[in-house]
């Protein structure tokens, strides 16, 4: 045990299905997408952490919801934009949390349905349980999971989090 560690885990803003001949990685945020990323910003801006870390997949739809974000952030907040975090399954998050380095108190990690879902059920063991059971169901885009670790990043494994808030943008 030691310093309370705060995740963050966000579900990228809906996405646009206008051009079929675009790639999943290359789709842009819909009109109603970048609506609800701002929200999720202004919301991130009322918490009382801010993530000194945002770990980002590098599909455009990410990208683009860390940029309507981005004002809630505070100035100097690191951010990897990453490859390997594109369609990454919940083991695949897991094992890249577990790689954050221990200065680190509070991390945003921005990424895609099912591996940001799976990751906030498979972490969530304590914590409001009509919050999990909700989260569970259905984790929409530009919803958020706010989950508590009591350990090393290194040593972080399912059921050991505490699910604090899942919020979504309605």
């Amino acid at each position: 045990m030691g310093t309370i560690h705060r995740l963050l885990l966000a579900r990228h803003a809906k996405s646009s299905w206008d051009q079929a001949e675009v790639g999943d990685h290359d789709r842009r945020l819909a009109p109603r997408g970048r609506r609800a990323a701002t929200v999720l910003g202004e919301h991130l801006r009322g918490l009382a952490e801010s993530p000194d870390l945002v770990l980002c997949s590098s599909a455009l739809r990410t990208i683009q919801t860390l940029e309507r974000i981005r004002p809630a952030l505070p100035a100097g907040t690191s951010i990897e934009v990453e490859e390997g975090l594109y369609g990454a399954d919940a083991d695949e998050l897991l094992a890249r949390v577990r790689h954050v380095p221990a200065t680190v108190a509070c991390v945003l990690l921005i990424g895609h349905n099912p591996g940001i879902a799976e990751l906030a059920v498979m972490l969530a063991g304590h914590g409001d349980r009509a919050a999990r059971a909700a989260m569970a169901a259905k984790f929409p885009t530009a919803a958020l999971a706010r989950l508590t670790i009591d350990q090393r990043w290194s040593a972080v494994e399912a059921g050991t989090a505490t699910l604090k808030e899942f919020w979504t943008p309605r």
